[in-house]
């Protein structure tokens, strides 16, 4: 699988490249380099909002443990840096995620928090997708393909998020740990079993804090919204909020859809280019638009990279004070008593002994 992923990275790096000789790197460079580093700042403090906005989504997640904030928008941010950069997709850093938060909250009730979040935030971008295609088809002029591609992604969607819910509150999960139990590895089945029990208990008696996750979550991509209508702006091609919705709401649909191309290299790109020209921008305007939110997204790569070697030193340290200092400590007593004996022994020895 990580072979595949890795082809296809190299695959959507092509593909980008290609775009740029076809469509003129002269082009698509004049429409970034006119962005001033204070606007590309500017670009990542509003990606910033929506981050806090989705860490608050997170935060909901959890049943019983209250992790805190910043802890908690360290980890995420430290997973999402590891998503974009593995050729795991949108997944490996989700375990990255909840190990870091794990000091905080019981193993299971981490994991759970994660998977949770993970429901939400993605149960929130269906609903921005949904009110995307209703833009597309109330107020813009969009090619019939776009909109008729939009109505598949929310299909698909849709399907993908109900099945994924169903399989967490219909027991299946926990039905898994028998499977374990028979090839050998009956630890791993308990611990699969106390996180379906956590799964199913957080919907039954915590779906408030559920509907709070998405509503959080739908907010972030409210904030998205506003990214893309700045970074629009910012290549030449400023519109309202509802072309900015809908492009950003096409652009989620697709990063969902191909969530097995690491960062939706090459795809993303292609659908961007598309969609502008579609919309009257032009293409190279939309590749434009998509390089520019990579370089945000670099940045931010950056940032979550160095918060995770931090995060890890930090977690180090916490186990070398908690496991392995007692023990050299009780070694150093123990060796210490060891010379006591001996030089008290040796003291006696050489102490005259006195004659009867």
């Amino acid at each position: 699988m990580r072979v595949l992923r890795g082809l296809a990275l190299v695959a959507g790096l092509i593909v980008v490249l290609v775009l740029l000789v076809r469509l003129g790197a002269d082009s698509v460079w004049t429409s970034i380099r006119s962005v001033s580093p204070a606007q590309l700042l500017l670009l990542c403090l509003i990606y910033g909002v929506s981050q806090v906005f989705d860490t608050i989504g997170w935060r909901c997640a959890f049943a019983r443990a209250r992790v805190p904030f910043f802890q908690l928008l360290a980890a995420r941010s430290a997973g999402e840096a590891v998503n974009a950069v593995t050729v795991l997709g949108g997944v490996g850093g989700e375990p990255v995620k909840a190990w870091l938060v794990s000091d905080a909250a019981s193993k299971e009730e981490s994991v759970a928090s994660v998977i949770i979040a993970k429901t939400a935030i993605t149960a929130a971008q269906l609903v921005l997708l949904f009110v995307g295609t209703v833009l597309a088809l109330t107020t813009l002029d969009l090619d019939g393909l776009v909109v008729r591609a939009m109505l598949g992604l929310l299909v698909i969607e849709a399907l993908a998020v109900g099945g994924f819910f169903a399989l967490q509150v219909t027991g299946v999960i926990g039905k898994s740990r028998r499977v374990l139990a028979a090839v050998g590895v009956p630890t791993a089945g308990l611990h699969v079993y106390r996180l379906d029990r956590a799964l199913r208990g957080y919907y039954v008696k915590e779906w408030p804090r559920f509907l709070a996750s998405v509503a959080w979550h739908f907010a972030g991509w409210l904030v998205a919204v506003v990214e893309a209508a700045y970074a629009l702006h910012l290549v030449g091609v400023g519109s309202g909020l509802s072309v900015a919705a809908v492009v950003e709401a096409l652009g989620a649909g697709v990063r969902f859809l191909t969530f097995f191309v690491p960062a939706s290299v090459g795809v993303l790109e292609s659908a961007n280019a598309a969609v502008f020209v579609t919309l009257g921008f032009g293409a190279s305007a939309g590749l434009a638009f998509t390089l520019l939110r990579r370089a945000r997204q670099a940045i931010w790569v950056v940032a979550g990279i160095v918060v995770l070697a931090a995060m890890r030193a930090r977690w180090v340290r916490a186990q070398w004070t908690r496991f392995v200092a007692p023990i050299m400590l009780k070694r150093r007593g123990r060796a210490e008593k060891g010379r006591a004996r001996r030089r008290a022994a040796a003291a006696r020895a050489a102490a005259p002994r006195s004659r009867p």
